[in-house]
């Protein structure tokens, strides 16, 4: 074979050179997930047919409408009707019936609202889960055993240090003079998504880093999803605007049930020919909007986590958030579980070696 003649066994470096869209390419289809994000989450037509056809979903569905309204009635009770009445009185009763309010009626009526939304909620997502997929859940099948009532007790603990992170870093962010509004807005939203999406990750059996990663890599849709929710939650401030999203939240899950986050493979979204075109390099793939809460929840984690001595030397080898995800997944339990037991047989070796020992000298 002739030197000038290119053989298909050594291909050229050109041919090697990745291939990328244009940056109008690369924002159109990002305009096109933005809209795809907002049309999935306008779809009342599968919340009403769902509802509708499965009594198990339509009876936790009430029971959370119940109690949320009943949650957001005492806050504007609160707000609109005692708040004004107890302003500028003189007697000490009238000026602490507010305080008398909140702490017998208004935090207990929230935190059982919390409480048991998070549980209704769940029955809702497995549900329209097992009526879309299957019983397919991977979540469900660990759950009957040793293991999966770990994972279950570490992901509910592990959920409130992220939701308490996350309003950290929302809060944070709101106050960003200028941006700020936007910043925190935009924040809230992916905040939003990931919640409405994470019974599905859950059921999935995909892990913490595997969600956010998933989320982060298709933020365009995630923003746009979590839009609607997020401007229901800036109706009312504070308390209202949380017990507004708990409102909604069951009608969202539903949505997000049978969704279809776009793009299939980030890294090469136009699939339609063999070649592998990766969008611009101006335009990012993954847009690391949980990087700080992740980072929070590693120290809080590890501020949390209890005789890591040998977890502490190796601490350089793990990756971010590898440590919360091991307390979300109940790695650390199982570990301490472990290491009680083994001391626990170690002492008792010890012992038989001592009355052993005691009886020879005997």
């Amino acid at each position: 074979m002739s030197s000038s003649t290119p053989s298909r066994y050594n291909p050229s470096a050109r041919s090697l050179y990745p291939s990328f869209l244009s940056v109008q390419e690369s924002l159109i289809l990002q305009l096109k997930w933005v809209k795809r994000g907002l049309v999935d989450a306008f779809r009342w037509d599968h919340v009403i047919s769902t509802i509708a056809g499965d009594s198990e979903v339509r009876v936790n569905v009430y029971k959370s409408l119940l109690l949320n309204l009943l949650s957001l009635t005492s806050i504007y009770t609160f707000d609109l009707l005692l708040l004004p009445l107890v302003r500028d009185q003189q007697k000490w009763l009238h000026r602490n019936v507010g305080w008398f309010y909140q702490g017998l009626w208004l935090f207990p009526v929230i935190g059982l609202s919390f409480y048991l939304n998070s549980s209704w909620c769940n029955i809702i997502a497995e549900r329209t889960f097992a009526l879309k997929h299957g019983n397919r859940s991977v979540a469900r099948q660990q759950a009957v055993t040793y293991t999966g009532m770990l994972k279950s007790i570490a992901t509910s603990a592990y959920r409130v240090v992220m939701v308490f992170t996350s309003l950290v870093v929302s809060f944070a962010l709101g106050n960003i003079p200028f941006a700020g509004p936007i910043l925190g807005f935009s924040f809230l939203s992916w905040l939003d998504s990931y919640y409405l999406f994470e019974f599905v990750w859950i059921a999935r059996g995909m892990s913490l880093s595997r969600r956010v990663r998933y989320l982060e890599e298709r933020w365009a849709y995630y923003l746009a999803f979590g839009l609607p929710s997020a401007a229901l939650c800036t109706l009312g401030s504070g308390l209202a605007g949380a017990a507004i999203f708990a409102l909604v939240f069951p009608f969202y899950i539903v949505m997000a049930m049978h969704a279809r986050p776009v793009p299939d493979d980030p890294y090469n979204p136009v699939s339609e020919t063999d070649v592998v075109r990766h969008p611009s390099p101006f335009i990012p793939i993954r847009l690391p909007v949980f990087a700080l809460v992740m980072f929070l929840n590693d120290w809080i984690v590890k501020i949390l986590s209890v005789g890591g001595g040998s977890r502490t030397r190796n601490v350089h080898r793990r990756g971010t958030s590898d440590d919360a995800e091991s307390v979300e997944e109940g790695e650390q339990i199982k570990m301490q579980t472990r290491n009680a037991t083994a001391r626990f047989n170690s002492n008792r070796s010890n012992s038989s070696r001592i009355n052993i020992g005691r009886r020879k000298l005997d």
